[in-house]
């Protein structure tokens, strides 16, 4: 899993959540910041009120908690959607020794897991993407 601050630096970066079943957050800048919480129909959904999107918490006996903002949380992705989120740049992943290495067509990124590879690889592509060449013409 990747950490809170990679998470952190991909939001930063522009990319946008939209919760789903099966995925996997932290409550950002909380007394739960060390839990990770994964959204089940039968036990945390996403609701959209007026535009905006909530997380309840349904027959949570454990804490005081009923719901928290989805601007409050942060999206800890899993490596399939990190993989899709690359699209068309990705071209491999290999493991070699405790390493993996993402190839893109922008670079290679290495990371003793998966998905912080795969997150690397996404936070350059985003950042790559929003960058102005100054080879480019501006408009």
């Amino acid at each position: 899993m990747i950490t809170a601050a990679l998470a952190r630096a991909l939001r930063d970066a522009g990319l946008r959540w939209h919760p789903a079943p099966g995925d996997r957050f932290a409550i950002d800048g909380d007394e739960f910041a060390d839990e990770v919480f994964t959204i089940s129909e039968m036990t945390i959904e996403a609701h959209d009120y007026s535009g905006t999107t909530v997380l309840g918490f349904n027959g949570t006996t454990e804490w005081a908690l009923d719901s928290v903002a989805a601007d409050d949380s942060l999206w800890l992705p899993r490596e399939d959607q990190l993989r899709i989120l690359l699209g068309p740049s990705f071209r491999s992943l290999t493991h070699q020794g405790t390493d993996f290495t993402v190839e893109t067509q922008l670079d290679s990124y290495s990371a003793t897991d998966a998905e912080s590879a795969y997150a690397l690889a996404l936070l350059d592509y985003i950042k790559s993407s929003l960058e102005i060449s100054p080879d480019e013409p501006t408009p």
